[in-house]
């Protein structure tokens, strides 16, 4: 049955890809109306979200918030659809790195380095774009799905413009067989881990659970530490910045590491909140008292 879907589906996945951008803001419009205003996907849990997220915000700026936020996340899943067939030239167009100096200079060190982002305006996009600069080879790190025919329709979307992938539970693994490479290795700082063992901090006003995984490697590895965060200035375009976090992991505790980097998002989140991934249910766990 699986398969049986894939096929059906596949042709009308890239039929979508194909389309000009307009056409496809047309049917992300469509979709909003059908998602948000008719079936309100997932409404309680972004509603919720945001309560706790800002609380000295209004019921009203929360709305809008909400609102806008539906608009971008119907976007997002067209944009993402995209990558399937977007051009180099479409995407240098699309995605702007503001300042590659970072990158340079850790490149011309031959010095792998570890990528800290979050959920925050188009991943995907940028993630592809960073695949067309001379610099690291890009890796990130995934989970497969549990269809194994759509999970290799997305490992071909993130792989097709010269990226690399590694699976979660690879993911050391692999960093440490490709040490020879000069590499970039993206962790997407703000998932869900399990509540035992992470790191616990404030994160957008709420206890919150944090992988330590990212700032355990990075220690092992003594790998930098950068930050990397994508802005949408107007529909449809992306602006990405990066900044030097940590260069010596070593001179840090695993703590220090992990508090950083999610300050740091925490931020871009506070000023940016309209292009987070809100339809995620970040707050499931409680910490466990011992």
């Amino acid at each position: 049955m699986a398969a049986i879907i894939y096929y059906i589906t596949l042709p009308l996945i890239y039929a979508i890809s194909l389309l000009p951008f307009w056409l496809l803001y047309l049917l992300s419009d469509f979709t909003y109306l059908v998602l948000y205003k008719l079936i309100g996907y997932r409404t309680k849990v972004v509603h919720t979200n945001l309560k706790n997220a800002f609380p000295e915000k209004s019921d009203r700026e929360i709305q809008q918030i909400q609102d806008r936020f539906y608009r971008y996340f119907c976007d997002l899943i067209f944009e993402t659809l995209k990558t399937l067939s977007i051009t180099p030239s479409v995407l240098k167009k699309r995605v702007k790195f503001k300042d590659v100096a970072v990158f340079e200079k850790f490149y011309q060190q031959k010095q792998s380095i570890i990528v800290v982002m979050g959920h925050l305006g188009n991943w995907e996009l940028g993630g592809a774009r960073f695949s067309q600069d001379p610099y690291h080879q890009l890796f990130v790190i995934y989970h497969p799905l549990r269809n194994k025919y759509f999970d290799g329709l997305v490992y071909h979307m993130r792989t097709r413009l010269g990226n690399k992938l590694y699976t979660m539970k690879n993911t050391f693994r692999g960093m440490i067989s490709n040490r020879n490479e000069v590499t970039a290795t993206a962790f997407i700082a703000d998932q869900t881990p399990s509540p035992k063992g992470a790191f616990w901090t404030q994160f957008l006003n709420q206890d919150t659970p944090i992988f330590g995984g990212t700032a355990k490697i990075a220690k092992k590895l003594n790998y930098p530490i950068v930050y990397v965060s994508i802005k949408r200035p107007k529909r449809g375009y992306y602006e990405v910045d990066s900044e030097l976090l940590i260069e010596t992991p070593g001179a840090y505790t695993e703590d220090e590491i992990s508090e950083t980097h999610t300050r740091r998002l925490d931020r871009d989140i506070q000023e940016n909140p309209d292009i987070w991934l809100w339809t995620h249910r970040r707050w499931k766990h409680k910490r466990i008292k011992e």
